[in-house]
């Protein structure tokens, strides 16, 4: 595949696909992946989102954007930005039904522009440091308890379907400072 064929001004954020396919890619192994309830380790029983209570997950799913990331010389050109795939889960205590008011809504609209401001945003050497920022959204609403978030770059090997980073924080590991990097 020639180089310049993989590049067109269609917005990752339109709905249309601005990438082909890779050979040999099957988009069932990742659009549909699932993800266990999280068990941190030493949680056990006592940890909220291990099923024993209600709660609510809300989920932003395969956002394909770009960035400017990655410590090689070669993810170092600015003409060409690194695609990444996107995943945010935020997990809140549920009182009573999911869809009452918009009062307790989770909003996910802010990671949604954040991711959208990627693009043009300076180089970022590290993905842990695009997931801490996005674990900082998270927290931003007082209901969210706990977030998964993972930052991936699908075409960084061919042999995988991605490479990237994950993680599973709940707030008050959060607001003791805990980062990634």
């Amino acid at each position: 595949m020639q180089q310049n064929a993989r590049r067109s001004t269609i917005s990752p954020f339109s709905g249309a696909r601005k990438f082909p396919r890779r050979v040999g890619h099957n988009p069932e192994k990742t659009s549909r992946m699932t993800h266990p309830t999280p068990q941190p380790a030493g949680a056990g029983a006592t940890d909220p989102w291990n099923g024993a209570s209600d709660y609510i997950r809300v989920i932003l799913r395969d956002i394909v954007t770009e960035a400017h990331v990655g410590l090689h010389p070669w993810e170092r050109h600015p003409e060409r930005p690194t695609r990444l795939v996107v995943n945010v889960e935020m997990f809140a205590a549920l009182h009573g039904p999911a869809a009452t008011t918009a009062q307790g809504l989770i909003d996910y609209d802010p990671i949604r522009d954040a991711l959208k401001a990627w693009p043009s945003r300076p180089h970022t050497d590290l993905l842990e440091t695009l997931v801490d920022e996005l674990v900082g959204l998270c927290f931003r609403h007082p209901a969210v308890q706990a977030c998964r978030v993972s930052v991936l770059k699908p075409d960084i090997f061919n042999e995988a379907a991605a490479a990237g980073v994950e993680v599973y924080r709940r707030r008050e590991a959060a607001a003791a400072g805990s980062t990634v990097a």
